[in-house]
């Protein structure tokens, strides 16, 4: 790839990101507002999960997307139906956390997926990291720490909700990626493929743990015509956070998109902040600021420790 190449891919790159986050923003102060009315999370995700399977259909019309990868039935079950699992746990943890914590909570946890990266990495594919990578994590690590400690909206299972939700976030990414790379997939239809399977999957769960509240009466309380908006605007704004995110992870490895997803993090704390005012004492800002500051050392780490190592094409989209 030449200069002007590699230019165009790194500007690529960038629109991606910046839409992602804003996307993402977007979707979390209007995800916490649904949760807030209608404090059902597993029916919130299978809204999500229903509007990637939908939306996405038009979506490889107009942007010409080419024809869905045949898999073969023992790829289905050994790969996909796992991925599956993680894509569906994923969203719901991740709707837990935000429902049982502030937003700028539940995202400075889960700026520790560059750490849940690079465990996963060592564990599953004997992958070390440098000792500046170490020490990035650590710093990481303390900074969450630091504002657990001091968060005044603390809830044991927003916290417990909020690390699984990275730990799955870093091995679906992990997975996602290798798919990507030995099928020659589209990274769209992955997306799609993933939420299928998620909804049918657990449509049993579903219609077992909130259906029988939904068919008893349960509704949103500033009612459906204001909370089936709301549901309907997190759907579509999850959908394209998705598609965002997967054509980020497309273009970059699993670690630098780890990078990006901490940095994501940030611009969603910031909104967080500014647009839904939670408290929040110093100390705890410090620690936020702390795990930040972790993953920009994280992410000048692991530069130099690539420096030395041919830098990989981006795959085709």
């Amino acid at each position: 790839m030449g200069m002007d190449g590699s230019r165009r891919e790194a500007l690529i790159v960038l629109g991606l990101c910046l839409a992602w986050y804003t996307i993402s923003s977007a979707s979390n102060v209007v995800g916490k507002l649904v949760l807030t009315d209608f404090p059902y999370p597993m029916s919130v995700t299978m809204v999500q999960l229903l509007s990637i399977v939908v939306c996405s259909y038009p979506a490889f019309a107009v942007c010409g997307v080419r024809r869905a990868t045949d898999f073969t039935r023992p790829f289905y079950w050994r790969v996909l139906v796992p991925l599956a699992f993680a894509k569906f746990l994923t969203t719901v943890c991740s709707q837990v956390s935000i429902w049982k914590v502030p937003i700028s909570y539940a995202h400075t946890v889960k700026a520790t997926t560059p750490l849940w990266t690079a465990g996963l990495s060592f564990v599953l594919f004997g992958e070390r990291q440098t000792r500046g990578v170490q020490l990035a994590l650590v710093v990481i690590a303390l900074g969450v720490g630091v504002a657990s400690a001091t968060e005044l909206q603390f809830d044991a299972l927003g916290l417990g909700a909020a690390l699984s939700a990275a730990a799955l976030l870093s091995l679906q990414h992990i997975y996602s990626k290798r798919v990507m790379r030995d099928t020659g997939v589209h990274h769209l239809r992955l997306l799609q493929t993933l939420g299928r399977m998620a909804l049918v999957l657990f449509l049993p769960v579903w219609v077992w743990r909130d259906g029988a509240a939904l068919w008893q009466g349960a509704r949103p309380r500033g009612g459906w015509l204001t909370g089936g908006a709301l549901l309907a605007a997190d759907g579509l704004l999850a959908w394209l956070q998705a598609v965002a995110a997967f054509s980020v992870l497309s273009r970059v490895t699993p670690l630098a998109y780890a990078v990006a997803s901490a940095a994501k993090r940030a611009a969603v704390v910031g909104a967080s902040l500014l647009l839904l005012r939670n408290p929040a004492p110093p100390l705890n800002l410090a620690g936020m600021a702390l795990a930040l500051l972790g993953v920009f050392a994280y992410n000048r780490a692991k530069v130099a420790a690539r420096t030395a190592t041919p830098v990989r094409l981006p795959l085709p989209v």
